[in-house]
């Protein structure tokens, strides 16, 4: 999840107000994630990654140009190949068999017609985020469609504070957030989130992040809350 920004000519990410980024909020270009994005993929070709676009870019075609210079078109999964109404994803494994690993989403709605860039808001449903998304209870978002809306086919589960508290952050990555996932799942039409987004996602008392992820992993490929209990049978 990251927020970019025109800045100083170029394309950069800024977690800034007012669609505007400054010298005090600017981070480094987006190119520069993009290579390290680029470096883990390519040590590890079976990995699918997803950018989630916080987008306030006002130069024209100027993400397309940052992913061309940067060559991710190369593994971009297209348009054609994302599902419309709740429709069924490609296969992990056909995606790492054909390259195409890179999933990238847009918040503006524009640039899916004239940048070929998934608008996110037709494919996934979000949960609030901040403080009110804390309070043992799910619910939209205001530019997310109901979270019960099937159409769209991807869930994530926003769980951090409006204000990072790394002091605090240990015991709410904790019991809290292992329990959000579920919260979510009546919430969301009895689906399992696909995506977790949280602060420090190093630091808990327990499984934290890692635990929350084995239990959706879990979830989603075989129905037990724990991947490691999926167990591939060979024949």
């Amino acid at each position: 999840m990251l927020d970019t920004y025109d800045f100083e000519g170029d394309i950069w990410l800024c977690h800034s107000f007012g669609g505007q980024c400054y010298d005090y909020t600017k981070f480094e270009p987006a190119l520069n994630t993009l290579r390290e994005i680029e470096a883990f993929m390519s040590r590890n070709p079976s990995e699918i990654v997803t950018i989630i676009l916080e987008d306030y870019v006002k130069t024209p075609k100027g993400l397309t140009k940052v992913f061309h210079r940067h060559r991710s078109n190369e593994v971009l999964v297209s348009l054609s190949k994302m599902p419309k109404n709740g429709g069924d994803w490609p296969r992990d494994a056909d995606m790492v068999a054909g390259n195409q690993r890179l999933l990238v989403f847009t918040s503006s709605k524009s640039k899916e017609a004239t940048e070929g860039i998934a608008y996110q808001w037709n494919y996934m449903v979000k949960n609030q985020y901040g403080d009110d998304g804390m309070k043992d209870k799910c619910f939209n978002r205001g530019e997310s469609s109901v979270l019960s809306d099937t159409s769209k086919s991807l869930v994530l589960v926003n769980y951090f504070r409006s204000v990072p508290m790394k002091l605090l952050t240990c015991v709410e990555n904790s019991g809290a957030l292992a329990n959000m996932p579920h919260t979510c799942h009546a919430a969301t039409g009895n689906r399992w989130a696909n995506f977790v987004a949280v602060d420090y996602y190093k630091r808990s008392e327990g499984g934290g992040t890692f635990e929350a992820t084995d239990l959706l992993n879990g979830e989603l490929l075989c129905g037990c809350n724990d991947v490691h209990s999926c167990v591939v049978i060979s024949s």
